[in-house]
Order: C-alpha cells, then sequence, then structure tokens
C-alpha cells in the first residue's frame, strides 16, 4: 500500500493476460458503437432528421442561452453536492478508522448500506417521504441532498483508501512532536491522502455531474430538464438530445482528461524522486 499511484489505491493493476482482454473488449466495444452510431445516422437520415433546417435553430444564441442557463443550474447543484459530499466523506473515512467502536461501527454500516442504494431512490424519498413528516425541501436541496448522501459513501471509500496508503510513520511522527491524533491527521496525514487519491476525486465528481440528471424528477431545471422543455417546445426531439448528449461528452471528456492527467503526474513523481535521490 505504500507509495502506491491513486489509481491502484482501490484495485490492483491489471497483468498482461488481464490486459490484453481489456484492450480486445475495448476493441469490440469501439467496433459496435460505431456500428451503431452508424446504424442511427442512417435512420435519422431516411426519416429526415439530419435536414439542415431542423439543426438550423441550434446555430442561434437564444436557443443556446437557454441550454447554458440549464448548464449553469447543472454546475452549481454539482459543485455544492461535491462539496457537501467531499466533507462528508472525509469525516465518514475517519470514523470508520476510529479507535472507537462507537463511531467506527455507525459508519462503517452507512457507507456500506448507502452504496447500495440507488441515487434515484434517494431521490425520491426527499420528494415523496420527507413532505410527509413536515420536511419539504426548496427545489435546489431536493437534488442536491439525496447526491450528496448517495457520494459520500464513494468519497468515503475514496478518502480511506488514500489514509491508509499513507505509512503509518507520518502519524506517530506528528503524535512524537505533541500533536492530538485529531491534528496530524488534518495537517500531516490528510494532505498526502488527498494529493494521491484526487485523480480518483475527480473520477468520482465527473459520475456525479452526471447524475445531477437526476433533476428532472424533481423539476429542477437542470440540463436535462431545460431540454426537455425546448424539445416540447420546439418538436426537435431527437436534436435536442443528441446537443445536450454532446455538452455531456466534452464536460466529462474533460475531466477524464484532468483525472488520467494527474494520473500520469503522479506516476512520474516517485520516478524522478527515486532518480533525485540516487
Amino acid at each position: 500500500m505504500k507509495n502506491l499511484p491513486a489509481a491502484r489505491l482501490l484495485f490492483d493493476e491489471p497483468g498482461p493476460r488481464a490486459r490484453r482482454r481489456i484492450r480486445i473488449a475495448t476493441a469490440l466495444a469501439v467496433l459496435a458503437g460505431v456500428a451503431l452510431v452508424a446504424l442511427a445516422l442512417r435512420q435519422f437520415a431516411d426519416n429526415g432528421q439530419l435536414a439542415a433546417d431542423r439543426w438550423r435553430p441550434y446555430g442561434t444564441w437564444p436557443m443556446w442561452r437557454y441550454l447554458l442557463e440549464g448548464l449553469r443550474s447543472t454546475v452549481q447543484a454539482a459543485v455544492v453536492a461535491i462539496a457537501l459530499s467531499a466533507a462528508a466523506g472525509v469525516a465518514l473515512a475517519l470514523g470508520r478508522m476510529s479507535p472507537s467502536r462507537w463511531l467506527r461501527l455507525p459508519c462503517a454500516a452507512y457507507v456500506e448500506v448507502v452504496r447500495t442504494i440507488p441515487a434515484l431512490l434517494l431521490v425520491y424519498v426527499v420528494l415523496f417521504a420527507l413532505p410527509r413528516y413536515g420536511v419539504d425541501l426548496p427545489l435546489f436541496w431536493k437534488l442536491v441532498v439525496p447526491l450528496t448522501v448517495s457520494n459520500s459513501a464513494a468519497f468515503a471509500e475514496i478518502f480511506r483508501a488514500g489514509i491508509r496508503s499513507v505509512e503509518r510513520g507520518q502519524l506517530e511522527a506528528g503524535l512524537a512532536v505533541g500533536l492530538t491524533r485529531g491534528r496530524a491527521m488534518r495537517l500531516i496525514v490528510l494532505p498526502q491522502a488527498a494529493r494521491r487519491v484526487l485523480p480518483s476525486l475527480v473520477s468520482q465528481s465527473a459520475g456525479l455531474l452526471k447524475d445531477t440528471s437526476l433533476g428532472y424528477v424533481v423539476s429542477y431545471a437542470e440540463l436535462l430538464y431545460s431540454g426537455k422543455v425546448l424539445a416540447n417546445y420546439n418538436h426537435l426531439l431527437i436534436q435536442t438530445y443528441i446537443v445536450i448528449a454532446l455538452i455531456y461528452l466534452v464536460i466529462n471528456a474533460t475531466l477524464a482528461k484532468i483525472a488520467r492527467t494527474l494520473e500520469a503526474r503522479q506516476r512520474t513523481r516517485p520516478a524522478r524522486a527515486a532518480t533525485t535521490s540516487s
């Protein structure tokens, strides 16, 4: 567990045969995807969905301004949910590693149970169950709260893996100079753990961003819900959802690129340190 790259903290690195199978499966998946896209384009062309006049409205600013408003709402909900999930994840990770069983067991139970519950079910709980008990959250929080509850468990496991990867001597050194366990964890261990799992945090954040599409359930005006309203207005269903899909594709591809870049930097950092020391 010591000094492993962030990508290897949560799972074992595949061997040569596994990598070969992964490459074959990836190639087959790409070929299947290309074939499906080609088939879809052919069907769209046969039904006149690729005609220029059906795409012309998406070259106008009012149309993009409306979609960008939905994207702004999506990003706003995602940022708040990511911040709350990360904070809760740190607390849960520390709780799971606490010497006190009265703190460790409830945190472990929360993480294990929440990880098995779909985010959509949590949205329904906030939307239908809580108002029966007098808890009727504002529209924004009806989306953010279930996303936070769902993703806090995943963030907790990421942070716990990062903390366990830090050499125990780091914590013991902090205790030796007079720091309490909490201060040593906050000042010494957590910063190192966060750097090591940063690519995984970015990847989890990308997944949370996609989960904001559940906002259509609570009628929160995020990107997908805005697209639904727009399609009902202009009757360009296929064109609208293709544009929205491309927006999501660009955002998630950017986040994936950031995660890969961070992971590559972390892999090269130990090699540079070893070269310098030698």
